[in-house]
């Protein structure tokens, strides 16, 4: 897209932005943390009883992982090139099934050593996550932002955002809106929406030129990053954590959750969405997006690469735009979060493992260059080294920007270990048909949210 053709009054220009080295990010939530004070069940290890010396003897480490994220694939090839005694065998799985089978894998007589599990849930109060705050206390992880843990902690009553350190990050993500701009030039589009209001502009003007003004899927709830979006805009931030993190009395039947689903639905309405969207699944949506379907797609920088290889230069990425002009802006983001089993045959090695993928300049570039997020840890260590001008970059640089502004939220499919797979996709898939409305979405999340924490 020609980026002299603007509207320098009322929007920033899709120009690339500069070079980022992104130090000092805060990119896993805004919660206040605390140590590890509070006791719970789970794999008990004193700081005397770490070794921080890799093994000499030959290891595997078994990993679960979601399906589709290939990042753990490279980081264990590049450890085994450097360790060669140490070698992983890496099963995967759908986002859904993986958060819904967690608890009867680590229960196994043969746990995986490391998982990806996007919620603690139960699972730490039930004894089957590891306590890594001893490894955290001899890894020197007190560099680390402490915003950048606490939404990786529980206590013992449930609550997240303290107590003892159950996981950790493979990258730290951050979520806003990819444009392809050679599209949004056909259209007169010239820069990114600066406002609600100048995004719900250019829906209108893509839906009238016939042309699909967002790519979603929903077969799989992805839409929800949509959702969210627009919740983000109308809800209180710290209630809508609240609720995230369990906090006892936090609802998230809000008038401003209300607001944003109701948004969702009158953009249902107008044809704003597939009109297949719930039989497209999370890869089909990616890959029209990367095909030129749609002028804009909700996601994440983990995107980033994939959509600048197909794109090149016809594709941006921003931040979700305020209610006002001028305003704070608030995206989800948080930890590409692992646990490590209470069970593994070998903790040593396994958290050896994760913390070579902070501190490694390697892994670190790996990190960056497979996911397009940052790779956290120590803010003083070297940044990976990115492409002056291009997506990665621009991500990063969005990533900083909601560092800064205090605006990143967690995922609210990661508020309870089932909400997402028993709540969160039905519902979500009957709100983009407009078959119901806002306040029905919300208030039945909310009832299966009361149900799974009380019991």
């Amino acid at each position: 897209m020609d980026s002299s053709l603007r509207r320098p009054r009322r929007r920033q220009p899709i120009a690339a932005v500069s070079f980022l080295a992104a130090a000092g990010l805060a990119l896993a939530g805004c919660a206040p943390g605390s140590g590890g004070d509070d006791n719970a069940a789970s794999s008990e290890v004193t700081s005397a009883e770490v070794n921080t010396e890799l093994t000499s003897e030959d290891v595997t480490i078994t990993i679960a992982d979601e399906t589709g994220f290939p990042v753990t694939d490279v980081l264990a090839e590049e450890f085994t090139k450097q360790h060669p005694n140490v070698t992983f065998e890496i099963t995967r799985d759908t986002f859904q099934n993986l958060t819904a089978n967690a608890p009867k894998l680590l229960a196994g007589d043969n746990p995986p050593d490391l998982i990806r599990l996007p919620t603690i849930g139960d699972t730490a109060g039930d004894g089957l996550l590891a306590n890594l705050d001893p490894y955290a206390e001899a890894y020197g992880w007190d560099a680390w932002p402490e915003t950048q843990l606490s939404p990786l902690r529980m206590n013992e009553e449930g609550t997240r955002g303290s107590g003892p350190l159950y996981q950790v990050g493979l990258g730290y993500s951050v979520t806003g809106i990819f444009m392809n701009t050679a599209i949004a030039e056909d259209l007169g589009i010239d820069a990114p929406p600066q406002t609600w209001d100048e995004l719900e502009e250019d829906l209108a003007t893509a839906k009238d030129a016939g042309v699909q003004p967002i790519m979603a899927g929903d077969k799989d709830g992805v839409v929800n990053f949509a959702i969210q979006a627009a919740m983000n805009q109308y809800a209180d931030k710290d209630e809508f954590l609240s609720w995230m993190f369990n906090e006892p009395g936090s609802s998230y039947a809000t008038e401003g959750n209300i607001q944003g689903a109701e948004v969702i639905r009158t953009w249902a309405d107008k044809g704003y969405f597939p009109s297949d969207i719930n039989a497209i699944d999370y890869f089909t949506f990616v890959s029209r997006f990367s095909d030129g379907e749609g002028l804009f797609t909700f996601n994440g920088n983990w995107e980033a690469a994939n959509y600048q290889k197909a794109l090149g230069d016809d594709v941006a990425f921003f931040l979700v735009p305020p209610l006002e002009e001028g305003g704070d802006h608030v995206a989800m983001g948080a930890a590409n979060s692992f646990s490590v089993a209470a069970g593994s045959d070998d903790l040593d090695t396994t958290t050896y493992f994760l913390n070579w993928i902070h501190t490694d300049p390697a892994a670190r570039q790996i990190i960056s260059d497979v996911t397009g997020a940052s790779p956290g840890g120590d803010p003083s260590l070297e940044q990976p080294t990115v492409e002056e001008g291009s997506l990665i970059a621009s991500a990063l640089d969005m990533a900083a920007q909601i560092g800064e502004e205090n605006g990143q939220v967690d995922f609210m499919s990661n508020t309870t270990s089932g909400i997402y797979a028993g709540s969160i996709i039905p519902e979500s898939q009957l709100l983009v048909t407009g078959k119901i409305t806002g306040e029905d979405f919300v208030n039945r999340v909310q009832a299966f949210y009361e149900s799974e924490v009380n019991g």
